[in-house]
């Protein structure tokens, strides 16, 4: 599936590739340390939060997924 910003495409697939991998690979054999794909997670959230604003999406009310949602409040 693409995202919302063309652009964003690419990060998106970076970002699965990364989290299926580690999900795969640790998380289900009981490795839960870590978090490899962060990085990657906020480029993708950063691009599609860009892009929302670009195309003047009405976002009132949503609530943002992802690590330290609670932080991005403040």
């Amino acid at each position: 599936m693409n995202s919302v910003g063309e652009a964003c495409t690419e990060l998106k697939r970076e970002y699965d590739t990364c989290f299926n991998r580690w999900f795969a690979e640790k998380f289900l054999k009981g490795d839960r340390s870590g978090d490899p794909c962060t990085e990657s997670f906020r480029k993708y959230q950063r691009c599609v939060q860009a892009a929302i604003k670009e195309k003047e999406i009405p976002i009132d009310g949503v609530d943002f997924m992802g690590p330290n949602k609670d932080n991005d409040r403040r």
